[in-house]
């Protein structure tokens, strides 16, 4: 009699995104592993379009792929989350207006920041308007599924890790690219293939560092001659500022100018004070542009799917969850997680880490990285004060606190503006952002 097959249940939620759904749909139907598994992946969208989009797109990709994955599909995440192995968030409202604000307010307050999302003023009002999206999701996630692994997406990342450790009892890891990218530019610079070369990073979620640098294969030391190729200003694809960091601190950092700037004070000496979406950065067309979603003519048939459509994502939310039902014991790089294992020795234990871990069927087992280097690790203590005073003024719906989150921030360098961005954001989102109080 042959044994019964494993099930699986995948809950992915904001799932009508072009670029994680598409990328969690193709990444589960091409999976072997999870073809061979008793598989359901439940799309979830509040938006009845973009859901249907996804619905269909996944309909096409399965049959071309002849994958046996299920797919549901619904925009009531409370019906799917009932018996949920995984799920995996990946959630934003209005995202490019009120991140504009994000940007653009602070600015006209004298802040300059480098992007706006994750870190400076900006970073404290998409954390908390995301929050107000997560913490309902958690309260279901306990409520239906408590056993559930949660695997996020959502920016800011260890903001939103740092939350739901602090505020809930689901069991979560951020996820997040960043470190792929810092292995591609480590083989540029090394004129190696990227197969080739194993790097260890530890720190903050895009505020990481490389700490070790090696041959896949012989395990030799190449960060001295990364080092003297990128001091030596080789022509390879390094941002400016990426560039500088190695210069004086001598430890590389990714994913860009713009990202690892936000955290801090003297970004915009190397990103400039534009912000990288707005109409200053683009050009205005003499014709009317149709809004269309490229995906649109894959999803119903209207272009046969191409490899820009069945391409996989690079992500690492099917790995991971592969690692766990099948007991894979599989070395993942990068993790986002509490760092109460001293996981980076010289980070905060209260503070959420981007680690390398080893995922097996009893979880995640972060990596040890040892300390980084001091002047580096100064620059990561403060943005986790920052994080954890965003978290408690979320918790305590606390005007005192929220400003004291924003007087900690680098670019934030007036306490009479600072107080008057306060009021000024709370009033231009408050159909987004909890209410506070005095």
């Amino acid at each position: 009699m042959a044994a019964p097959t494993k099930s699986v249940k995948i809950v992915a939620i904001g799932a009508g995104s072009s670029s994680f759904g598409r990328g969690i749909v193709v990444d589960a139907m091409r999976s072997e592993e999870l073809n061979r598994l008793d598989c359901t992946l439940c799309l979830v969208d509040t938006n009845p379009k973009a859901l249907d989009r996804m619905v269909s797109l996944a309909g096409r990709v399965g049959k071309r792929l002849g994958s046996k994955v299920k797919v549901e599909g619904t925009t009531d995440r409370r019906k799917a989350l009932g018996g949920a192995d995984f799920v995996i968030t990946s959630v934003a409202i209005k995202r490019m207006p009120l991140w504009e604000q994000d940007f653009r307010v602070p600015a006209s307050y004298g802040f300059h920041q480098a992007l706006g999302e994750n870190g400076g003023p900006g970073g404290v009002f998409h954390a908390l308007r995301n929050f107000e999206l997560m913490m309902p999701i958690c309260k279901d996630i306990e409520a239906l599924c408590p056993e559930a692994l949660l695997l996020n997406y959502t920016n800011p990342e260890s903001r939103i890790v740092m939350a739901i450790n602090y505020l809930t009892k689901v069991k979560v890891a951020g996820l997040c690219h960043g470190v792929n990218m810092a292995r591609e530019a480590a083989s540029r610079v090394l004129e190696r293939p990227v197969e080739s070369v194993k790097i260890v990073t530890g720190g903050l979620n895009h505020f990481f560092w490389v700490l070790k640098v090696a041959d896949a294969a012989t395990g030799e030391d190449l960060y001295p001659e990364l080092r003297r190729r990128i001091v030596e200003g080789r022509p390879v694809e390094l941002q400016p500022l990426v560039r500088k960091l190695v210069e004086v601190f001598g430890y590389l950092t990714i994913p860009s100018d713009d990202h690892v700037g936000e955290y801090l004070q003297f970004a915009q000496e190397f990103t400039g004070s534009k912000w990288p979406y707005g109409l200053e950065s683009r050009r205005i067309p003499k014709e009317e542009e149709r809004e269309a979603n490229w995906l649109d003519p894959y999803a119903y048939g209207e272009k046969p799917l191409d490899e820009g459509v069945l391409s996989p994502s690079g992500e690492l939310a099917i790995p991971i969850i592969l690692d766990v039902v099948l007991d894979r014991k599989r070395w993942e790089p990068a993790v986002n997680v509490l760092n109460d294992g001293s996981y980076v020795e010289n980070l905060p234990r209260d503070a959420v880490v981007e680690v390398p871990a080893v995922v097996d069927a009893k979880g995640i087992h972060p990596e040890r990285v040892g300390p980084i280097p001091e002047p580096l690790a100064a620059f990561n203590r403060l943005e986790v004060s920052i994080q954890k005073a965003v978290v408690e003024a979320y918790r305590t719906r606390s005007k005192k606190m929220l400003l004291q989150a924003l007087l900690l921030c680098p670019q934030v360098t007036s306490v009479a503006k600072a107080e008057k961005l306060v009021d000024d954001m709370l009033n231009l989102q408050r159909e987004y952002l909890p209410e506070f109080h005095d």
